[in-house]
């Protein structure tokens, strides 16, 4: 497939839209990130501030770490972005958190000037809406459809941004790309190595966050568990037990709330992880040279992003299952495997992984992570060896890109029900 330099220019832009650094699980910062946008419409730091979620959101929001506070849930996150938080640094919006803004924002919340409830009766997964007054002013704003849209602004009654139009736009602009397997894969071979380079980031930044993880005991430390020599007789000291340590380590350390920035892809950072880790330690371990590394994590993280425009931002999903079935075809191809192979490995990881429930971001989610991690190096092996799940069997189909359609209906309509049960036992404990 022959693609113009406009379609090469569109896919370059798309993924500098979804591949993009975050501080902190990106549904709290999400939150924060709106609540800094209605506090500077305001014009001064709010006297109360009310926040409704989707149950997506909500679900997301509740048991993770917020970056440098040593505190969970959503109320830090809510009084830090109106006392810190800059609109501009969009995911990184909490990155000039400080003890004293700390203190402050524990004494917002002591005060009961900060309420937080379920939004009612919508469709969107992904909803924020943040109503901040001081005095006669009164601010409200919305994110919703991804992480960093805001899609309405409101100040004193009088509309200031339109919904409708901006999430329209965003839209059209991501569904004119048509993108399928193929054309993924096309794309992560041919394009130019200097227009693509900029991938290399995800490479630096979660390789890094990994290796800070390692010197702490962050969230569950699974990541410096499997890299115990202790437990070297049961898992062994190779390549396999490293991509999982170092993907697990990133892990720990982003849902304890440590301040270090990781890539996210269509708006997490475990995705990103686990789009990115698995893909680098393989290329260095087994001396890749580094335009292979470059078009294998394109090839992991643009796979993502198709995955996730049909599945939706946010699912009873987990979003480790997209990710993973990313880094499987960065492996393949970095085995010496073409498009064949590719597809045999995601063919591979939806008859494995499909179904497993997302119950919100928190330290647990290394565990999910390192799940599907592991599941990406067998299918990835399996496909070498020209092993693939036929479509004999359960929702595999002969054509790849509608097994990856089977995949996000299962996650976006079958597990509806499901979604709602897992809210239910975790807002009931």
């Amino acid at each position: 497939m022959n693609l113009s330099k406009e379609e090469r220019q569109e896919i370059i832009d798309l993924v500098k839209r979804e591949v993009v650094p975050a501080i902190g699980c990106t549904e709290p910062v999400a939150v924060a990130l709106a609540v800094a946008k209605a506090t500077e419409v305001l014009g001064e730091k709010p006297e109360s501030i009310s926040v409704y979620l989707s149950a997506n959101v909500l679900k997301n929001a509740m048991g993770v770490g917020i970056p440098g506070t040593g505190m969970t849930g959503l109320p830090i996150a809510v009084a830090l972005g109106a006392l810190i938080g800059k609109s501009e640094y969009l995911l990184e919006v909490l990155r000039d958190i400080s003890p004293e803004s700390i203190e402050q924002g524990k004494k917002m919340i002591d005060e009961k000037k900060i309420s937080i409830a379920l939004k009612e009766d919508i469709d969107d997964k992904l909803y924020i809406e943040v109503i901040c007054k001081r005095g006669n002013d009164e601010t409200k704003v919305v994110i919703r459809s991804s992480h960093t849209h805001i899609s309405f602004i409101e100040k004193n009654g009088q509309i200031l941004q339109d919904e409708c139009t901006s999430e329209n736009q965003e839209k059209t602009c991501d569904d004119l790309l048509n993108l399928d397997l193929q054309k993924v894969y096309d794309f992560a071979m041919t394009a130019p190595p200097e227009e693509i380079r900029f991938i290399l980031e995800s490479a630096d930044l979660n390789k890094k966050a990994a290796e800070i993880s390692f010197q702490h005991n962050y969230g569950h430390a699974l990541g410096k568990t499997l890299l115990n020599p202790k437990n070297s007789q049961m898992m062994g000291d190779g390549l396999f037990s490293k991509i999982l340590s170092f993907t697990s380590s990133a892990c720990d350390a982003r849902m304890a709330g440590a301040m270090i920035p990781v890539m996210s892809n269509s708006g997490s950072g475990n995705q990103g992880i686990a789009a990115t880790l698995p893909v680098v330690v393989y290329a260095e371990e087994t001396h890749q040279p580094e335009e292979m590394l470059i078009r294998a994590l394109m090839l992991s993280h643009l796979t993502v992003i198709y995955i996730k425009q049909s599945l939706g931002r946010l699912s009873a999903l987990c979003g480790c299952v997209i990710a993973a079935t990313g880094s499987a075809c960065g492996i393949v191809y970095l085995m010496g495997g073409k498009y064949q192979k590719v597809s045999f490995a995601v063919k591979n990881m939806v008859a494995n992984l499909t179904g497993m429930i997302c119950d919100g971001a928190k330290p647990g989610c290394a565990l999910k992570v390192s799940s599907g991690v592991s599941t990406a190096v067998f299918s990835a092996m399996m496909a070498m060896e020209g092993k693939v799940v036929e479509a004999v069997e359960g929702i595999i189909d002969e054509d790849v890109d509608q097994c990856i359609r089977n995949l996000t209906l299962i996650g976006s309509k079958g597990m509806n029900e499901t979604d709602k049960l897992v809210l239910r036992i975790m807002t009931c404990k």
